[in-house]
Formats: C-alpha cells, structure tokens, sequence
C-alpha cells in the first residue's frame, strides 16, 4: 500500500488545534499516521507543499447530486448541459452541466475543489435503488444517504398511537433496508398535507388523517434518532421554508429536542486521537438555514433576521446547522417540500414539476435565476453570508444547499466573501439596495481565517454527520483525504479574484492517500465507500412491526421483496454497525 510524505506545508487542522503551523503529514496504506519508520520513509512518496495550505479532505454535510429529484432536474434544465462539457479523457468519463452537472462531473469537479465526502440529502425510501445507482457511478468520494421520513405513513402511524419503540423498529429497519445513514426530516407534516392541497403553517397544526404535528414528529424522530444511537442527529428542514416571517417558526423549532440527550456510540471514536473531541454533540442538525431567516410580514416588508437566528444558535449547543448560501447566476431548487416549491413557482410563474412518492414523502422541482437586482434576492446572499460570519464556526457549515440556492462548484464565491471584507462591499455595490439595508452584512467588519474555514468546510461537517473519527481532520487514524491549495497564509484578502481561483482548483487532492487530482487534471478514478447505518434490534420487537409492513405492501406498487436495496448497488459498502439485540 501506498506511503507518502507532504512535506513542509501550511496545516490547518481544527480538530488538532493546529492553526497554520509547517509540518509534515504522514500516510500510510490510506490513513494518516504519526510517523513512518526510516525504511518506510526511504519508500514514501513525498509531495513539497512548502508555501502552500494543507487542509482535510473537504466534506459536504448537505447536497443533491443523485436520485429521481436530480434526473427529472437535469431534463428540466437541457440548457445547462450543452453549454458546459467535460470531454473524455484516457482516464475520465465524458460529461456536461455546471447547475446539475452530469453524475462523473460532480466526482470530478468536487475532487478538484478539495472535497472528498458527500452526503445525499433526501433519498426517498421506495427509490433508493435509484438513488444508490447513480451514487455507484460517482467517482472518488465517499458518500451516503439521508433517508426521508418526516411524512412517512407508519412514522406517523406509530407516533400517533404513542407507540414510540415500534416507529423506532421501523426506522431501524428503514435505514437498513434502503442503505441510507441517517433521519431525514422536511417540512414535517406539511408534506403529507400537501397530498391534499394543503399545508402547515405552524408546529403545533396537525395534518390530516394521522393528526401529528409537526413537533410531534419532531420530537418523535430526534427521540428515536437517540433510542437507536445512530451517527448523526435528524437533519431537519423546517416547516415554511421560503416564507417571509418564518424566523420565528425556526427558531421554535431548534428548541423542540434541546432537552434530548444525545446518545453517541463511543466505540468508533476509541482508536482516533483528536486534541479535541469529534463526537458529535448536536440533537438537532437545522439545514439550509438561509432559507429559514426571512423577516418581515410581506415581500414588501422583507428583511434579513440572520442577526436572531444566530445568537439562538450560539446559545443553543444542541444546534448545528448548514448555511444554504445563494452565490447568484442560475439555480434548481429540488426538496422533499412539495408546497414549499409550489408557492416558488407560482410566485415566480416558472415551470414546475411535483412528485409524490407512494405513502412515504414528496417532492418538487423549480429551475431559478438569483439575480443581483432583485430585492429579495439580494438580501437572501445577505443572509447566507451573515449566518456564517455571525454563528459560531463549530457550529455551522458552509454549503449552498446544492443546487437549490446554487450549484457547489460556486462554493469559491462564498469562501471569497467569508475571507474577503472588500469582496463583500464590491459584491454590495453591484447588489439591489436592499442587501444593505435590511441586513447587518454591511456592519459585520470579520474576514474568517483559514483555520474557521477549515472549521466550516471540514471539522464541523464531519462531527455534525458522526465520521469526526474519521474525516474532517489530519489526526493519526484519520483517513488520508487530504487538499492542499496553492496560497500561503500571508495572502493578501483584498485581491478576492485570487482566493477565488485558488479554492477553485487545488494543487492537490489526496483521497485514501492516492493523488486523485493535481490541479485541473483527474489522476485517478478509484471508488468512494458508500457508509449506511445497519441496525440491529430484538426479533421479538421487529417482527409486529415487519408484519404491518408486509401486509401494507398490498398498497405499494412494487412488491415487499423488491424493495430493499442489496449491497451490489453500493461501492465499497462501509456498514456503521448498532447493535441493539
């Protein structure tokens, strides 16, 4: 197996309080190591990264780059793919798109920027098959599946009738079944509604038929979440997605599972030296929350709240959340929240498809333009912003909720606004007056270092998901995915059009120690790990529960023995093993 040295390089590395010292990064057969023998050294590849940034591997907590939601986008939008192509190299696939690229140019473009994890947000349980199928294709990252279960019949039922250990057997068997990592909840309640043209409005509006609401179920999944002790909190999209006034209702919500105790499985994390602790510590993971801080009553009167919703989450330790940035230029909003995407269409009188997925959950899909002009629009990139300037490092994470406020390779533009004071205030000046006005953005002076950069594209993702053992640090044990960027700590942040390009294209991206990108060029190609929770609970609980499920069946479309996902559909299955018999 592989032995390599980067030599004499910048690192910046959160987990390990190393913030931007020179020294050298040992890899062995794939995993970072404290130091390799003088025979082993003599064998080492060695890279000279002096005068460069070492950083982790990058990790995307939350983005869409497979599944039905993404295919239907990319029929929507034909146009993104003829002018954006990636032609056929000895060693790549051929491909197209730059909104939503083409499933070999996510890999590609995602390795190029430095990120080597990434975590599908919405998998609906009954076509997870096809969500695995384009994941098998995507080269070099490793990858898993938030499973949607915030509308699902039998959550619903069981939480209904009080019985919390049967929805917890379900979920259990759910996860296991679909070959998915984690809870998925969006816009709770509503969805189900929206099967009936309708919606919720508030956490306590029960939905019809089931009559749950949404902190019920909330509150239910966060509690099974914790009774199964699975690696990552929910990750919750909050009801009223894209409403003005909706701070309220988020904040609200943050505070359902605050007295949830979280229930991490400490084995995982015994064999991994962090100066820090990488368990993670949230019960409540709130995404794209962006699109959570509308002000104001009316479009008319819209305004920025970031400023509230932060000080909630930096006094809220049981909160982390993802930015959902809006980076302008052409977009695709995709989600689970069906009327969430409704009232955007009809807003915007633009072409809209919606989906409901057989008893389990919905979705829908809007192509959208965010333009600099626009009132709204221009304090929406307000709003990313000051979320990620205001809350606390260890507690958020940069991303654009890919593509709904913009695809991820414009994740270069935030980090240049985040580092860059005078990419904000020439941004500004370009934007609707509006950005200025009814947003702190033009009072918040702080440019992030690299060592809080670090924090939001590495450290704070990868304890947020649970792989803090494994990714989102340089600490002996970790895997060896590893970026290193072509700049020096010394930069100078008023030429911004520099940190752009540089976060742009690495000098290197190193995934299970192998070079897998040196600058624009694809290296290597090798297959990521497809992580999933495989639960394990008593047979006496989970056969009442595998009875309702099977007699249910008679509803589905497909049959009970066609449902589950085998393993031949993962690369590299990496099972995250509970043990609850």
């Amino acid at each position: 197996m592989t032995k390599m040295i980067i030599k004499g390089g910048h690192v910046y590395d959160p987990l390990n309080g190393v913030d931007g010292e020179v020294m050298d990064i040992y890899i062995k057969d794939g995993k970072i190591v404290e130091s390799l023998s003088s025979d082993e050294i003599k064998e080492a590849k060695v890279l000279d990264a002096k005068n460069k940034v070492v950083m982790a591997g990058g990790v995307d907590a939350h983005t869409h780059i497979a599944g039905p939601k993404v295919t239907v986008g990319r029929v929507m939008f034909p146009e993104d793919h003829y002018k954006c192509v990636r032609p056929k190299t000895h060693n790549t696939h051929c491909g197209t798109g730059e909104i939503v690229p083409s499933t070999y140019m996510q890999g590609y473009k995602y390795a190029t920027m430095g990120y080597t994890t990434t975590f599908e947000a919405a998998v609906p349980p009954m076509i997870a098959r096809h969500t695995h199928e384009e994941l098998k294709a995507l080269p070099i990252l490793d990858k898993a599946g938030y499973l949607l279960l915030g509308n699902n019949w039998f959550v619903m039922k069981y939480l209904r009738e009080g019985d919390i250990e049967k929805a917890a057997s379900y979920v259990a068997w759910a996860l296991d079944a679909t070959k998915t990592y984690g809870i998925k909840c969006v816009n709770p309640a509503g969805v189900e509604n929206w099967a009936w043209g309708k919606n919720v409005n508030s956490l306590d509006e029960k939905n019809i038929h089931f009559d749950v609401s949404a902190r019920q179920i909330v509150d239910g999944l966060a509690q099974i979440n914790e009774m199964l002790g699975l690696p990552m909190s929910i990750h919750l999209h909050a009801n009223n997605l894209g409403h003005p006034g909706n701070w309220e209702i988020t904040k609200e919500t943050m505070d359902v599972t605050k007295n949830i105790k979280v229930n991490v499985k400490d084995n995982i994390y015994n064999e991994v030296k962090t100066k820090f602790d990488s368990r993670r510590k949230q019960s409540v993971y709130m995404t794209h929350v962006q699109f959570h801080s509308f002000g104001g009553t009316s479009w008319k009167d819209f305004e920025s709240k970031a400023d509230d919703v932060s000080k909630h989450i930096n006094k809220s330790d049981h909160v982390v959340i993802d930015s959902g940035c809006v980076p302008f230029g052409k977009a695709i909003c995709m989600t689970g929240d069906g009327p969430g995407l409704y009232d955007i269409a009809t807003m915007n009188g633009q072409k809209w498809t919606n989906c409901d997925v057989e008893l389990e959950c919905g979705s829908g899909i809007v192509p959208f333009n965010y333009s600099m002009k626009n009132k709204v629009h221009s304090v929406q990139w307000a709003i990313g912003l000051e979320l990620l300037l205001l809350v606390d490092p260890a507690k958020a994470i940069l991303t654009t909720d890919n593509p709904n406020a913009g695809p991820f390779t414009k994740y270069p533009k935030i980090m240049k606004w985040l580092l860059s004071s005078k990419a904000r205030e020439d941004t500004m000046k370009e934007c609707h007056k509006w950005a200025g006005e009814r947003s702190t953005l033009p009072n918040i002076d702080k440019e992030l270092s690299l060592y809080e950069l670090a924090q939001i594209t590495r450290s704070t993702p990868a304890i947020a998901i649970g792989m803090g053992y494994r990714k989102g640090h340089l600490g002996a044990g970790a895997d060896a995915d590893v970026t290193i960027y072509d700049i020096t700590p010394d930069y100078n942040s008023n030429d911004y059009e520099m940190l752009e390009k540089v976060f742009t294209t690495t000098a290197y991206t190193i995934k299970d120690g192998q070079i897998v990108s040196k600058g624009n060029e694809i290296v290597e190609t090798p297959s990521g790990r497809s992580f999933f929770a495989n639960v394990q609970m008593k047979e006496e609980i989970q056969k009442p529960v595998l009875d309702d499920v099977k007699d249910f069946f008679k509803y589905y479309t497909v049959g009970f023995n066609n449902y589950s996902t085998p393993d031949e559909y993962l690369t590299r299955p990496t099972p995250m093993d509970i043990d609850l018999k």
